[in-house]
Formats: structure tokens, C-alpha cells, sequence
């Protein structure tokens, strides 16, 4: 049975390996794709961060990430809620075809690349409260 330190591991291991995945996407052009995975990487930082402070060690089966920290005792900003919110974003509408379509018209690399510096912005703090 693994210990409540080993699930925290088991999805800050995920996230940096789904971050990797992130930069190659990038590189490819694969934007949506790219965005869509940096959603993963924050989901499952918040994921360890809800094993961290619950008794459980598995998470709620959800993808929003606002929801999941809202059952921590992690303090976000309102800024910080409100990019969560567009993040969120990528993880439903890049998994439906009817949203595809306006996606690729906005997910240049310019829009990419300014989503995924403020992703690794949050994705440090956020790393920095699983200490």
C-alpha cells in the first residue's frame, strides 16, 4: 500500500513528465494539443496538492482545477482563479470537435506561448505548497 508521501509523488512525477510533453508539443506546433496538456500538468500538481491536504489519498475524478484547490487550504488570488478558469478551458473544448475549430483560430503560437508562461508561473507556486 503505498504511503500518502508516495501518492504525493506519483502525480508531481506525472505533472513534470506531461510538462515535457508540453515543450515538444510547442516545438511541433501543436498548440491546442500543447495547451491541453498543460492542463494536466496543473491538474496534477492541484491533485497531489488535494492528497497533501485530505485524508484520502485519490482525488476527486473531476478535471477543474478551481474546484479541486477549493478543497485545500491553498489561498488563491483572483488572478490566479481567474487563469485557472481559461486553463480549464483547454482541458473541455480541446477534447470536442465543435470547439476545435475556434481554438485553432486562436491558439497561435503567440497566444500558446503567453498561456503556457503564466502556466509555469502557477505551475512553481503551486509546486512550491506541496513542500
Amino acid at each position: 500500500m503505498k504511503t500518502k508521501e508516495e501518492h504525493i509523488k506519483y502525480w508531481l512525477d506525472q505533472s513534470e513528465d506531461d510538462w515535457e510533453a508540453v515543450d515538444t508539443l510547442l516545438k511541433g506546433k501543436k498548440y491546442i494539443q500543447s495547451l491541453f496538456f498543460a492542463h494536466l500538468v496543473i491538474e496534477k500538481i492541484c491533485k497531489a496538492l488535494w492528497i497533501k491536504h485530505n485524508q484520502e489519498n485519490i482525488p476527486p475524478k473531476t478535471h477543474n482545477l478551481n474546484f479541486i484547490l477549493s478543497q485545500t487550504q491553498v489561498m488563491l488570488s483572483d488572478k490566479q482563479k481567474e487563469f485557472l478558469l481559461t486553463l480549464n478551458r483547454f482541458q473541455l473544448e480541446g477534447r470536442y470537435p465543435e470547439y476545435i475549430t475556434k481554438l485553432h483560430q486562436l491558439c497561435d503560437e503567440k497566444f500558446t506561448s503567453e498561456i503556457l508562461a503564466q502556466t509555469k508561473e502557477i505551475k512553481l507556486w503551486l509546486q512550491e505548497n506541496t513542500q
